[in-house]
């Protein structure tokens, strides 16, 4: 069983040790997820036993309290298999997800959403060492679909083999919202989308390995009908994106219609094309603000021959209100970037000296010339691998060994 004690532990944070397990699967009292959900009550734990499950599984209005969370556990090996979407669920609050595999959905791996009441956002909805995998679609299919979903933990979760028209998680319309130390490998569009008004998210201690055209999409285009607030006048606004690792992809990061975000202490290694994309690609001048005010600071890009323009702009934006500094730029033919706006306190044609890059390991030593040379910051305090940053903050991923 995938614990009795993390049972009895989730009952007593939830203050509830009569709280009801329900036990769900081939032999047990509920036959399948959308039966458990419709029995279950806040402060219980549906209990998902071993066994490959069919998709197309409802979660309702499934709803817990602040005080009496609802805990969707997966004992061991489960797997929910095929189906439109595995899950489904509107309107949801208080759930806490954990230890599931979805595999082989043809429209979105999960499908959760507000039902289309705005006013009224699914919240607080914890994934936590889940895997999204292989999609069995090639459109705009996402392993992950959270439309009008606020106060969102996604952790320790991986997603491979996405839609080549998808995303691993799109998120339209989110807010006050945290992606951390998840894994992204062959993504179609994107690996993270976050658009329509979304706001205050954080994408930290993340890897990106051949992420898709774009592997973090700071913004997008959105049908006006699905933005959330319905009279938000950017696409995305203050996004964090702190202490990555980006392995590949046509280009790490794209800033998209957003505004005030901010991509510091993250590894660059190799992009397909570009290191940074600036673009406006909803162009209701009379509405949407451009493209403008976003951070590039205190990032290792390392480049090759590939890559001839390290940033690309688009029309429609204003590159040069953008901040760029602290930047260690590496290139063997010694390129230096053409950016938009004076980058101050850069570092141009030094090694990082990354422990072992072969094998995906961009730890330093004080010998790099990314050590202590950072842009002084409080934010982000940890690096990558969870170590805190020192007060003279090294550039990347990661503090020193």
């Amino acid at each position: 069983m995938r614990s009795l004690s993390l049972l009895l532990l989730l009952s007593c944070l939830n203050g509830l040790l009569s709280a009801k397990v329900l036990h769900t699967g081939q032999g047990q009292p509920y036959t399948d997820l959308t039966a458990a959900a419709k029995a279950a009550a806040p402060g219980d734990t549906i209990l998902v036993h071993t066994g490959t499950y069919r998709g197309d599984q409802s979660l309702g209005s499934l709803q817990g309290t602040a005080k009496k969370w609802i805990c969707i556990i997966a004992e061991k090996n489960v797997l929910f298999e095929g189906g439109t979407a595995a899950w489904r669920g509107s309107d949801l609050a208080y759930l806490h997800i954990e230890g599931f595999v979805f595999a082989g959905q043809t429209g979105n791996g999960l499908n959760i959403d507000d039902g289309a009441t705005y006013e009224t956002p699914t919240h607080h909805i914890r994934f936590r060492q889940c895997i999204f995998r292989d999609m069995a679609a090639t459109g705009n299919n996402d392993l992950l679909k959270l439309s009008g979903a606020d106060d969102l933990i996604i952790e320790q979760c991986t997603f491979l083999n996405g839609s080549k028209g998808g995303s691993g998680i799109d998120m339209v319309g989110c807010h006050n919202s945290v992606i951390r130390q998840c894994r992204f490998e062959n993504m179609g569009s994107n690996a993270v989308q976050m658009k329509g008004g979304s706001s205050n998210i954080r994408v930290e201690g993340c890897v990106f390995k051949h992420a898709g055209s774009r592997a973090i999409n700071l913004g997008g285009s959105t049908g006006q009908a699905f933005f959330r607030p319905a009279d938000a006048t950017w696409e995305a606004a203050d996004l964090k994106v702190h202490s990555n690792v980006f392995i590949g992809a046509e280009v790490p990061i794209a800033f998209v219609g957003c505004i005030r975000s901010e991509v510091m202490n993250n590894t660059l290694y190799k992009p397909g094309r570009w290191a940074i994309r600036i673009l406006q690609e909803n162009r209701d001048t009379a509405r949407f603000v451009k493209c403008s005010d976003n951070v590039f600071r205190n990032n290792i890009i390392c480049l090759d021959d590939r890559v001839s323009v390290a940033c690309s702009i688009g029309p429609g934006t204003e590159p040069e209100s953008f901040t760029f500094s602290n930047n260690l730029w590496f290139h063997k033919g010694n390129i230096s970037p053409q950016l938009p706006s004076i980058e101050s306190n850069s570092i141009t044609g030094k090694d990082p000296l990354f422990r072992n890059a072969d094998k995906e390991d961009f730890a330093i030593t004080g010998k790099s010339p990314a050590a202590g040379t950072g842009y002084r910051s409080q934010y982000p305090q940890k690096d990558h691998a969870g170590k805190k940053f020192l007060s003279a903050r090294a550039i990347g991923a990661y503090e020193i060994k």
